[in-house]
């Protein structure tokens, strides 16, 4: 029999938690009660407050003291990070499910976050129709708009819980077979405008024997990326479009925050990094970039999105956040230069042709690439010819098999 964790603040949303651990034991699913809330419990969970602030080595008195939400919140954001996870790996519980507002969504989904893909994690949440990307992360949280405060059992609540239950307890019990793979993974960044190099490389790996995941370069992309090369997942890493890194420095909606391009060179995995769609800076609808953007050279993609085409100063800053993420490599890695252009817009005839940009950003890697750390190659070529692209997964190989 499967058991679920509900976690959540059992002093202040007592009646619900008691209504949904009611419906899960209704349909045959054990639960595990965790009171992550400072007060008393309205209904006794199995694991107390006191144990969660004790993973942290802190009392609940001390908590009460202090008479501090902010300082509360973080003392049981970070018992739940650290208590989860020891749980699940003990056995305790095979999913995790909670409801709660912005206070109590920020402390489950941190505990949630902690746990590894494939977990079933649900967090029912007033938080869940706006942006949800501090809560999920980089992990596979489903959230469940709650439609009303999860305050109470009413018509509306009790259908958006219910629906919330049963989810859960389909993917307790329907879990998919295991995918059962023995190639080698290999992760790789894909964005639309340099599709057809990740296309032509991942064939090129596939057929040598490794598995491909493709990571679409959205922020929320690589920072999915970098946290299974963390959890040592990926035995190679193709990053050929770290564009996100345009977005970190000028300001666009599509950043993956300042450790992009760390994990692989901190663990020592094969790498080998390009500056694919290193010329476009991502915002939404025309009328959403800045002000002082609006005379720049911006390219509306498609309705939702406009690009910026990133200039000589940009670029340089670019130049030098890969350069020093790459200079932190203990393991083999390579960084290649497409001469002619990175990007499908960035090309003889194109809007974001931009020979002069491109050369700074090159310049800079060529000054600033320490070569004990990487090899720097160029190649009179298009970041989306084949025999780049050829070339890059090549190089990965190679790395891979040293």
């Amino acid at each position: 029999m499967k058991t679920v964790a509900i976690i959540g603040t059992f002093d202040t949303k007592g009646e619900e938690f008691a209504y949904v651990k009611a419906r899960f034991e209704e349909l045959g699913i054990n639960t595990i009660t965790i009171h992550c809330g400072v007060f008393d419990p309205q209904t006794m969970p199995d694991v107390t407050n006191t144990e969660v602030a004790a993973a942290v080595d802190i009392e609940m008195s001390t908590i009460a003291e202090k008479k501090d939400r902010a300082f509360a919140t973080e003392t049981m954001t970070r018992g739940v990070e650290k208590l989860l996870p020891t749980l699940y790996a003990n056995g305790r519980f095979d999913g995790v499910f909670s409801m709660g507002g912005s206070g109590g969504t920020a402390i489950a989904t941190a505990g949630m976050r902690k746990l590894p893909v494939g977990v079933p994690k649900v967090m029912v949440s007033t938080m869940a129709s706006g942006d949800t990307s501090p809560y999920v992360g980089a992990s596979d949280i489903a959230m469940f708009p709650s439609i009303v405060d999860v305050a109470g059992i009413n018509s509306f609540s009790a259908t958006i819980f219910n629906n919330a239950v049963a989810a859960m307890a389909g993917m307790l019990e329907h879990a998919a077979p295991k995918h059962e793979d023995s190639k080698p993974l290999v992760a790789a960044t894909m964005f639309g405008v340099t599709t057809p190099a990740i296309q032509k490389a991942q064939a090129y790996l596939e057929s040598n024997g490794y598995e491909v995941l493709v990571f679409h370069a959205t922020g929320t992309g690589g920072k999915c990326m970098e946290s299974l090369i963390n959890g040592g997942f990926i035995k190679g890493v193709l990053d050929l479009t770290t564009t996100e890194w345009c977005d970190e420095i000028a300001g666009g909606v599509l950043a993956a925050g300042p450790d992009r391009c760390s994990a692989a060179a901190l663990n020592g995995v094969p790498a080998v990094v390009s500056v694919g769609a290193d010329d476009m800076v991502n915002f939404g609808p025309w009328d959403t970039v800045p002000e002082h953007y609006q005379s720049r050279n911006l390219y509306k993609h498609n309705p939702t999105v406009t690009l910026m085409r990133t200039t000589v100063e940009e670029n340089k800053q670019i130049g030098r956040a890969i350069a020093s993420k790459v200079n932190m490599s203990i393991g083999p890695c390579a960084v290649m230069l497409p001469l002619k252009g990175v990007s499908m817009i960035d090309a003889e005839g194109q809007p974001f042709y931009g020979p002069e940009e491109d050369a700074a950003l090159f310049q800079v890697l060529r000054n600033e690439i320490d070569p004990t750390k990487a090899e720097l190659i160029e190649m009179d070529a298009h970041v989306n010819d084949d025999e780049f692209a050829i070339a890059a997964a090549q190089k990965l190989i190679d790395l891979m098999n040293q």
